[in-house]
């Protein structure tokens, strides 16, 4: 059984957002194709869903700015700019996105005490969002990993895939990546690379080369 894993598609995290990931609107299109294609078996979404005093936020913390770091909770912490605060519309879906035939959506980020890159579980792992548990007693053994962004949210979430034993691939041209210091992505691909996760393309999945 497979599942298609959609991370964070939403509208802080694309263009016009407060940390608009570049080129993330670019690929909707894309996952919306994807999704058309019957591959999956199931479809689940995870969703940035931060309370307002999160303390991943910069203007949470006196005299910082984005991109620095503090220590969250025993944990190295970036400073990002306030996003997808629940009940907003930077946390709502990205409107093109196609969600008609999604099985789930686990939200994450919600403890303002620690941020939560993964859709498995906060960055401590101390808490799960019950995405694991849920794909596993749906049967599934194979998720593929797109959404943004590739050097944080993504990344995280496929590396917990595959440490949970889901065969797990990421499909490239359908994520972004922050690159908040030059050359992230490409160190985050080579890191999932290291462990475990296959990368391959849309083109390749949709004229059936990956099985």
């Amino acid at each position: 059984m497979k599942a298609l894993i959609i991370v964070d598609v939403q509208n802080d995290f694309v263009d016009g957002g407060t940390l608009a990931v570049p080129g993330g609107t670019e690929i909707v299109p894309v996952i919306n194709a994807l999704q058309a294609n019957g591959h999956y078996d199931y479809v689940v979404a995870t969703q940035d869903l931060h309370p307002a005093n999160h303390g991943s936020f910069a203007d949470n913390h006196e005299g910082k700015l984005p991109g620095e770091t503090v220590n969250l909770s025993g944990l190295d912490q970036i400073l990002w700019p306030t996003h997808c605060v629940a009940k907003t519309a930077g946390a709502d879906f990205v409107d093109d996105l196609h969600q008609d035939n999604w099985d789930a959506i686990f939200p994450k980020g919600t403890d303002a005490r620690i941020d939560s890159y993964s859709g498995f579980f906060d960055n401590g792992k101390l808490k799960a969002t019950g995405l694991g548990k849920y794909l596993k007693e749906n049967g599934v053994n194979e998720v593929h990993v797109v959404g943004l962004a590739t050097d944080y949210c993504v990344k995280f979430t496929a590396l917990d895939a595959a440490e949970l034993g889901f065969q797990t691939i990421l499909i490239q041209d359908a994520c972004r990546g922050v690159n908040l210091q030059d050359g992230d992505v490409a160190r985050a691909i080579t890191q999932m690379k290291e462990n475990g996760v296959r990368i391959v393309d849309t083109g390749m999945l949709l004229k059936g080369a990956v099985v």
